[in-house]
């Protein structure tokens, strides 16, 4: 019996990350190649409403994997993020559109691309070996890009996913724009979290030169109503600090209607996100007018302060 790929993408997964892991777990299978897609914790209420909508079931939980297991990597390539024991594990390919940050044993399928979102690159892959998109499986890839994208108002968004994005709502058989906004709608609903389930709903630690960091997000369609529970937010961000050693913790609140966001931060290197922004922190918050991308507008910002 043929060994199984083990498809996933990163801890506290995004939409991209379920959908890539789904779609490309299909699509290896499609070409004979058996898959299986994974989840590497709970999912949002983004996700669950996109996977509900297009009848999608839900991966199941993956907390670590055997040494010598075959794994494919979509929507991340950075171990800290992914499952324990990913580096000891037969990693076959990688599927991204994040920075670089892993060194192989082996040599590996690498494809990644400066585009918005991992389901567009998926697209391409689907065609290059002439799999057909089905429309529940194009419902999902482009929620993927819609949340990815912030409905294309994102300055990682390309003319790629929007064109691929286009292209998907076609064979689903969706009103693009409408469609989005309900799902990212979908994803602001806070209703029954406590502050320590919102700062963890989308989190990822970096670390250099022993700094260690973590830019967490959140959407909202209403920022103060978030921010109106900023002592409970601050107290769950604490105890991540002292429970994972954090130097610096960035809690981004992003507005999805006017495309801005702002943040809480704090940690013994809060230095390091005003260098970043040339700005004083006011009562442990600032406002980041026109920043919506962790990837694009925070973490490089944040890479570049740390000497």
């Amino acid at each position: 019996m043929e060994k199984m790929n083990m498809v996933f993408g990163h801890k506290k997964p995004d939409t991209d990350s379920i959908a890539s892991a789904i779609s490309m777990a299909n699509l290896q299978t499609s070409i004979g190649d058996y898959s299986e897609s994974f989840k590497l914790g709970n999912i949002n209420r983004e996700t669950e409403f996109a996977l509900k909508t297009f009848n999608i079931k839900e991966p199941e939980l993956l907390e670590k994997v055997d040494e010598n297991s075959n794994v494919i990597l979509v929507d991340s390539n950075e171990f800290p993020q992914s499952a324990e024991g990913i580096e000891k594990a037969n990693i076959k390919m990688i599927v991204d559109h994040h920075r670089l940050n892993l060194q192989t044993s082996n040599p590996v399928f690498c494809m990644v691309e400066p585009v918005g979102c991992t389901s567009t690159i998926l697209y391409k892959l689907y065609k290059q070996n002439d799999v057909e998109i089905k429309p529940e499986m194009a419902g999902l890839m482009l929620s993927a890009i819609v949340s990815d994208t912030l409905l294309f108002k994102s300055p990682t968004c390309t003319e790629q996913d929007k064109l691929v994005a286009s292209r998907l709502a076609s064979i689903a058989d969706l009103g693009m724009y409408e469609y989005g906004l309900d799902l990212l709608k979908a994803g602001t609903n806070l209703d029954g979290f406590t502050a320590q389930e919102i700062i963890n709903t989308d989190s990822k630690p970096f670390e250099k030169n022993g700094v260690k960091f973590v830019i967490s997000q959140i959407n909202s369609a209403d920022v103060d109503s978030v921010l109106k529970q900023q002592k409970d937010l601050e107290t769950a961000i604490e105890n991540e600090i002292l429970l994972n050693n954090i130097d610096c913790y960035v809690f981004m609140v992003t507005d999805i209607l006017n495309a801005s966001s702002k943040a809480i931060v704090l940690g013994n290197r809060r230095d390091v996100f005003e260098k970043a922004y040339n700005t004083k922190l006011f009562n442990n918050t600032a406002v980041l007018d026109g920043v919506v991308s962790r990837k694009k507008q925070v973490l490089p910002k944040i890479l570049d302060a740390i000497q």
